[in-house]
């Protein structure tokens, strides 16, 4: 039969929850011994490293990229449509310039 280490400091062995792997992160990052922690928790000093590096790039991920929001989309959307509308008058200016044949416009004389 084989024992469950529990103790109320690390309760059961198995998979750690989220919070149980911050929680362990944050302890190495106060300055606790990796392997000390690791026997304590029943865990690699490799897994350890692992989540502490895991947490860090999540961190620096989180510093780079401001949060979106709901002006991004219409910001995309309004991008999207001056580019369509930039096209569009482009392509009407090479359909003059063909329709004149490289005239100029005639002169609009009014008649009286």
């Amino acid at each position: 039969m084989t024992k469950n280490r529990s103790t109320p400091e690390s309760p059961g062995r198995g998979r750690f929850s989220v919070g149980r792997k911050t929680e362990a992160v944050v302890r190495l990052l106060r300055g606790e011994d990796l392997d000390t922690l690791s026997r304590e928790l029943g865990v690699t000093a490799a897994t350890l490293s692992s989540w502490r590096e895991a947490f860090l790039d999540g961190g620096r991920a989180a510093l780079k990229s401001r949060p979106a929001d709901d002006r991004d989309e219409v910001i995309a959307r309004l991008q999207a449509k001056v580019g369509q509308l930039t096209m569009d008058n482009e392509l009407l200016g090479l359909r003059c310039r063909q329709a004149e044949g490289g005239r100029p416009f005639a002169s609009r004389r009014r008649s009286s």
